[in-house]
């Protein structure tokens, strides 16, 4: 037999199939959703069951800060990927689900997606709203306990579009992309979502695993749209049957991509700092008790037991990818990759001159969590270093430097330090200089996991806690 775990990425969906008695990995498949829509580019979901999956809602956006999806298309994805792997590799005997955090989109009362997803990376939550004021500096201000709150959240975009009256007319509850996937794939009408899922929207209350609805409904905030939450993981329900997805499979309440990388990634729990530098990059710590976090960081909660520190950089490996465009318009070749003579002539620098002759380059290009006006900075250039090795190494460095601060904050609140360091996302498992440089500033050895979908893998190792799949 064999367990599924998908992954329901911000570019991209994973699938995996292990197997349930050795863990190891069976079957895998990666595809692009191709799902963001922007103020150009109308939504039209079609498919042969448009009544059903609620095809003839049209999704837009008229605003350039906007990260906004298309939710029915990232559904239809998933199921065709189900549908190839149950006919390849035959029915799993659990199905567990995770995917980005923090979005948000609003469900009919039928269930069916009445807008777009708006994503972690959705920027309206720092336009101006309130004389001059944004969501985010309003919220924090009428919150007692407003705890980490950035564009991007779930509370924190329900909020500012609440005040602009952009709030479908026929929507009833709000939930995560992947949590709209379990909805559907069971069958239900109405969102759950798990702890974790929740926390990741702020105005969460950790120590009661509650949304603090008092304080969230005197802040402006229409309380009514949020799902029930269960304060333990478990099964959402089964499959119905839909398309060629046989019914009767168990289904899992979906969990944070962030916790399902780390069960994904660690050998254990509470030895390991796990960072993952991708699209974005975050760090990750495990911590037994619950502590308060402050400056950039959060306290998640992780298995029933457990919690994690989190550190997220909101440029993050997205600065490797923002160096190789530079490079590209300054060759004037803006068809050609760079990466390959970005890593050579990284190496050729290092050989020569060592990391530490590199620019220090501080990558807070997005700005952070806490301060998103707050901008990167590049020094430490001399005639002696004026080479384009010495940026990328910089980019490198800093990309890191960033997480490693983080990291160094955990330590100091857990009052613990990590064993090992585990690295996970593409923009690290492809960069063996980026490996070394991670060790050498961490001062600790990396581990690399077997394999590349933590995520997913996570997701399925998670079914093993639930009863009824042992």
């Amino acid at each position: 037999m064999n367990r599924m775990g998908i992954d329901i990425g911000t570019t991209s969906i994973s699938i995996v199939l292990l197997d349930t008695k050795t863990g190891k990995l069976m079957a895998k498949e990666t595809v692009n959703h191709d799902s963001f829509l922007n103020a150009s580019r109308t939504a039209a979901c079609v498919h042969k069951h448009a009544a059903q999956w609620n095809a003839n809602v049209r999704f837009t956006d008229t605003i350039p800060e906007g990260r906004i999806q298309d939710p029915e298309k990232i559904f239809i994805t998933v199921v065709q990927k189900i549908e190839e792997l149950i006919r390849n590799y035959g029915c799993p005997e659990g199905i567990g689900v995770t995917g980005q955090m923090h979005g948000m989109l609003y469900v009919d009362e039928n269930g069916n997606a009445v807008s777009p997803l708006y994503t972690w990376q959705d920027g309206r939550g720092n336009l101006p709203l309130e004389n001059g004021r944004t969501s985010v500096e309003l919220l924090k201000d009428k919150l007692r306990n407003p705890g980490m709150l950035a564009s991007g959240y779930g509370i924190v975009t329900h909020y500012y579009l609440g005040v602009k009256g952009e709030i479908p007319e026929n929507a009833v509850k709000m939930t995560t992309i992947s949590d709209y996937i379990v909805m559907k794939l069971c069958g239900r009408k109405s969102p759950v979502m798990g702890i974790d899922m929740a926390a990741s929207w702020g105005g969460f209350d950790l120590e009661k695993k509650e949304f603090r609805y008092e304080e969230l409904a005197q802040a402006g905030v229409d309380i009514s749209y949020l799902p029930r939450v269960e304060k333990r993981h478990c099964l959402a329900g089964k499959t119905t049957g839909i398309e060629n997805i046989p019914a009767g499979i168990p289904v899992a309440l979906s969990i944070g991509d962030n916790q399902a990388s780390f069960l994904g990634a660690v050998r254990e729990l509470h030895d390991a700092v796990l960072i993952n530098v991708g699209t974005g990059s975050q760090v990750s710590f495990a911590s037994e008790r619950y502590v308060p976090c402050e400056d950039n960081l959060e306290l998640r909660p992780c298995t029933d037991d457990t919690y994690l520190l989190v550190g997220a950089s909101l440029c993050g490996g997205r600065a490797y990818a923002m160096l190789e465009q530079f490079y590209r318009e300054a060759a004037g070749n803006g068809d050609s990759s760079y990466y390959d003579v970005m890593y050579r002539q990284a190496g050729e620098f290092i050989k020569k001159y060592g990391a530490e002759a590199a620019w220090n380059v501080r990558t807070t290009f997005s700005g952070t969590r806490s301060n998103p006006k707050e901008r990167g900075q590049i020094s430490n250039i001399s005639v002696e270093n004026f080479y384009p090795g010495a940026l990328t190494v910089g980019v490198m460095k800093g990309i890191l430097q960033e997480l490693y601060e983080q990291y160094q904050t955990m330590s100091r609140l857990t009052g613990k330090k990590a064993a090992y360091l585990v690295g996970s996302g593409n923009g690290l498992r492809r960069n063996p200089i980026m490996q070394k440089l991670a060790e050498e500033i961490f001062g600790l050895p990396l581990g690399i996991p077997e394999y590349q979908e933590e995520a997913a893998c996570g997701a399925a190792y998670r079914l093993s806690d639930l009863n009824g799949l042992g």
